[in-house]
């Protein structure tokens, strides 16, 4: 970011002069286009930041810098100036992620308090909630097992954010490997079933989440069906047996 802001800086004393000329705005050259163009994105990063920015003041210092006039602020102020302000946004940012858990844990708890109440629901001992939608009886994995599933993946608010039926194609990975709820519940599954399973953020992606699209302390609900069981790694450690055992023969 520092490279770009700094290109543009750069850019921006060539642009206000260019457009000066341009009673019409129009934009001739292609130096022109290209310090337009740059400015937008000089503009959008400067609104991004949510702060009250004085144009002018911002043109008066690319321009003293940029032809090496006397500066208003010593090279000292301003990184002391910039570092006090990086630190003010981070502590913002902080506090935001904070407000955000608060909030997602209490919607989280609330939820399950209710949906438990519910017929077919089963609550574990670590807070997982899961209902049977559908009965098989086929074998249940093991933690170290890699599985075959279909899934969808929802926020509280109903939004989806993933789905391997929507892909049209199966997920496939090793249980121990994946979220704490998912590993919990995969196992309580018999091959050919399908359950519906709601995590507490602790079994999802607790306080860090996974931005942009699930925030700090969500919980999450997923329909699963367990289509097999499958354990490459075992398959792997067979087939040089029978490869040794077939070069043997020859």
């Amino acid at each position: 970011m520092r490279v770009l802001l700094s290109c543009l800086l750069a850019v921006l004393l060539v642009a206000g002069q260019a457009l000066a000329e341009e009673k019409k705005g129009e934009l001739k050259t292609d130096e022109q286009k290209l310090s337009y163009a740059l400015g937008l994105d000089l503009g959008a990063y400067f609104k991004s930041l949510g702060e009250n920015i004085d144009l002018d003041i911002l043109h008066k210092g690319v321009v003293d810098s940029y032809k090496g006039n006397t500066p208003l602020l010593s090279g000292e102020e301003a990184a002391e100036i910039q570092q006090k302000y990086a630190q003010k946004q981070q502590e913002e940012r902080l506090k935001q992620t904070v407000e955000m858990i608060s909030k997602n844990k209490k919607a989280a708890d609330e939820f399950l308090k209710e949906n438990a109440k519910k017929e077919g629901v089963t609550t574990t001992a670590s807070g997982l909630q899961y209902k049977v939608v559908t009965k098989a009886e086929g074998p249940k994995p093991k933690a170290e097992d890699t599985v075959k599933v279909h899934y969808s993946g929802k926020l509280l608010d109903g939004t989806e954010f993933d789905s391997s039926v929507s892909r049209g194609e199966p997920a496939v990975f090793p249980l121990n490997q994946v979220i704490p709820g998912w590993t919990e519940a995969v196992q309580l599954m018999n091959v050919g079933s399908k359950f519906q399973i709601f995590l507490p953020p602790d079994l999802a992606y607790g306080d860090r989440g996974a931005p942009p699209v699930i925030e700090p302390g969500s919980m999450l609900i997923f329909d699963v069906e367990l289509l097999g069981i499958e354990n490459p790694a075992e398959e792997a450690k067979a087939e040089p047996a029978a490869d040794k055992a077939g070069a043997e023969k020859k």
